[in-house]
């Protein structure tokens, strides 16, 4: 194996290799345009170009391709090979600053909530240089913007860069009340990826795994995670083999993956980058799913990413480790030695506080889908309930100002570890509350609500817009401010008084929290029909049109895109459902029941007394179950059939929340009863126990 330090970004087109092909003028024009956000000169993209391609050959590529991630939450790409005919018949090897620069997509093929009709297919890629073009498969993939004709935008990237500038523009405006030298402000994102591996002739064998990426019917194993014996457990072998080689395929793509480990269940691992800017980190990540189901197929596993692949053990989440920083190096979300003296930490703590309680449902939004329904509320994912966590010294600060009366300036103490061997260390002043589902630790927010299956782009365009609102609000009143310190401290205190109610360190899980809840007016959004509505609500489509981060036609599109989208996922997994039970389970279940039968029978024959009672009484139990099974395999058949009478999305999404998965969660109850009573040898396939303890 190369060194680290050699093979990290070794397929990335980074500045260090921009740097070394390109001319000097022309890397200081592009830096510089890239820093100004201007549009690049095609003489300038032409240079670029023909340097991008020949470092890619030299590494083996024969195609580009624009990389982009529309709204299906995977990426894309349409590769065109680098060849140009010459008149003598032969090829040479080209590749335009036009090419570079834009690419044009079929556009009427991706979701698009009725932006586009299908005869109207034109779609533009556009490049974006600040995410570094890399090297897959062989192929140059250039990170891209992704519009219809008309210019709506059809992807995640295109809002995810334009919130990044307003929180910009905004906390610029603050920074330069506090005479800061700051010139540019960015939201940076750590992403920790969970997901499950198991062997893949067992996935093969599943269809509800194949279809659906999760299990629609499995009693549960006789051992689960109860035992808490594989959190941070050793890693074995053939797990620890293909985190090797996962490691060494992001490396190459620049990816900082940096913490490896088991996870709470059984076969469930967990991968932590370190932190980039968000929009490299949104790219990272997409490209860290895909290396991983690549990688893991090559081991003979299957990297299950779905939120909750099995019942009755925890699912994966997705952890969105979220701060702002400075061009010169400052996180704005970091205390200090005396977050009670720094002022300027207050301010951006408080701007935050306002955000999460104002826009709540947003944050909601931003993490629903289908299979995340399954995982939040349960314990193992913070509750629907949009809450912050602050620790009890920051919450005493904030009261004191709130009061205006002094705070004792509680120091850390240190941890008394009890072996005289060991040194003491200074005590953190908050403890971790992995309930809650927007966490402070230390000098960023945990917001702890992502599926593991979902884009980032999504819930951190809503952090990065919220904020920056808060922002702009604050700094129109303390750039008007004829005492600025005096308005600092005013508005401080304001904001504390005014959106406390956000603020709870408590057990998020307790049933005692959802009635305070409800008392403070917070909400309480259990699904994703629930939630999605409050995305087109008036005071959410007047934030995003004021910041220019959708149209109201974006906003529109969006809404039906993911509404029509949970409800085809609910439909694929009811289907799935029927053909698994009437192809699968009923006739197992049947031939055994047969099986029984014929050995009563057999055993009668040799002698008329004999006791059959094990086979007699398990016939007459799994017949009343099978006859259960089938009446519910009919309600869901008919509950599908009805809910594609539907034309709304809306009413579609209510029908298939209150009707079809309640038909579903029943022909699970019987199905899973059945399960357990079927000799190991007319299961039709491979069990919780099989799959969980497979690797």
């Amino acid at each position: 194996m190369q060194k680290v330090t050699e093979l990290f970004g070794s397929m990335v087109f980074n500045d260090t290799v921009m740097r070394e092909k390109l001319p000097k003028n022309t890397y200081t024009a592009l830096k510089q345009t890239i820093k100004e956000g201007k549009s690049l000169d095609i003489s300038l993209a032409n240079v670029v170009a023909h340097a991008m391609k020949d470092w890619a050959i030299e590494k083996g590529a024969t195609h580009f391709t624009h990389w982009f991630q529309p709204m299906t939450g995977i990426t894309a790409e349409k590769h065109d090979s680098f060849i140009s005919p010459t008149d003598d018949g032969r090829v040479i090897m080209e590749f335009s600053g036009k090419e570079l620069v834009k690419g044009e997509p079929d556009a009427s093929s991706f979701p698009n909530g009725g932006l586009r009709a299908t005869f109207e297919a034109r779609g533009y890629t556009a490049w974006d240089p600040t995410s570094y073009a890399f090297i897959k498969d062989n192929t140059l993939c250039i990170p891209t913007a992704f519009c219809s004709y008309s210019g709506e935008a059809l992807d995640k990237k295109t809002p995810l860069l334009r919130s990044m500038e307003v929180i910009n523009e905004q906390a610029l405006r603050i920074l330069k009340l506090f005479n800061s030298d700051a010139t540019s402000v960015k939201t940076t994102v750590g992403p920790e990826q969970e997901y499950f591996l198991i062997d893949r002739d067992l996935y093969n064998q599943r269809k509800d795994l194949v279809f659906c990426g999760r299990t629609l019917f499995g009693a549960p194993a006789p051992k689960g995670q109860e035992l808490e014996d594989h959190y941070f457990g050793v890693i074995k072998p053939r797990v620890s083999a293909f985190m090797k080689e996962l490691d060494e395929e992001l490396w190459k793509l620049g990816i900082l993956a940096k913490t490896k480990h088991n996870e709470v269940a059984p076969s469930q691992h967990e991968l932590a980058p370190i932190f980039s800017t968000t929009n490299i980190a949104a790219d990272h990540n997409q490209l860290t799913m895909e290396v991983m189901k690549k990688v893991a197929k090559k081991h003979g596993l299957a990297c299950l990413l779905h939120e909750k692949p099995f019942d009755g053990i925890n699912g994966s989440g997705k952890h969105n480790n979220w701060s702002i920083t400075t061009n010169t190096g400052v996180n704005l979300l970091e205390p200090g030695k005396s977050p009670y003296e720094n002022a300027q930490f207050l301010l951006f703590l408080s701007a935050v506080i306002k955000a999460v309680d104002e826009y709540q449902d947003l944050l909601r939004v931003s993490v629903a889908s289908a299979g995340n329904d399954h995982r939040l509320g349960a314990n193992e994912a913070p509750p629907a309930i949009i809450s912050m966590f602050l620790g009890d010294e920051l919450t005493e600060i904030l009261e004191a100002i709130e009061s205006g009366t002094a705070y004792d300036g509680k120091k850390a103490g240190l941890m008394e570890i009890g072996v005289h061997v060991l040194p003491d260390f200074p005590k953190d002043t908050t403890d971790r509350n992995r309930t809650s589902p927007f966490a402070f630790t230390g000098n960023k927010f945990e917001f702890r609500m992502l599926g593991s299956a979902l884009s980032i782009s999504g819930p951190n365009i809503v952090l990065n817009t919220i904020v920056a609102e808060e922002l702009e609000q604050f700094a129109d009143v303390l750039e008007k401010a004829d005492d600025f310190h005096a308005a600092l401290n005013e508005l401080v205190k304001k904001t504390i008084k005014e959106h406390k109610r956000i603020i709870f360190n408590g057990d998020g899980y307790s049933k005692a929290w959802e009635a305070e809840a409800e008392k403070r007016g917070l909400l309480n959004l259990k699904t994703t029909v629930d939630a999605l509505p409050t995305f087109i609500a008036p005071k959410n489509v007047a934030l995003f049109t004021k910041h220019k981060i959708f149209t109201e036609a974006e906003m529109h599109s969006r809404y039906e895109i993911l509404m029509e989208n949970y409800c085809k996922i609910l439909h694929i997994e009811a289907l799935t459902m029927l053909e698994m039970a009437k192809q699968e389970l009923l006739p197992a279940a049947s031939k055994y029941i047969n099986v029984l039968s014929n050995t009563a029978n057999a055993k009668k024959a040799l002698c008329a007394t004999v006791n059959c009672t094990f086979e007699s009484e398990l016939v007459c139990k799994l017949s009343d179950l099978c006859a259960d099974m089938y009446q519910k395999t009919t309600a869901l058949e008919e509950a599908v059939k009805k809910a594609e009478t539907y034309s709304d999305a809306t009413e579609m999404g209510v029908f298939y929340k209150d009707t079809v998965l309640s038909a579903m969660a029943d022909l699970r109850a019987v199905a899973d009863q059945i399960e357990p009573l079927i000799a190991r040898e007319h299961l039709p396939y491979p069990t919780y126990g099989d799959m969980l303890f497979s690797v």
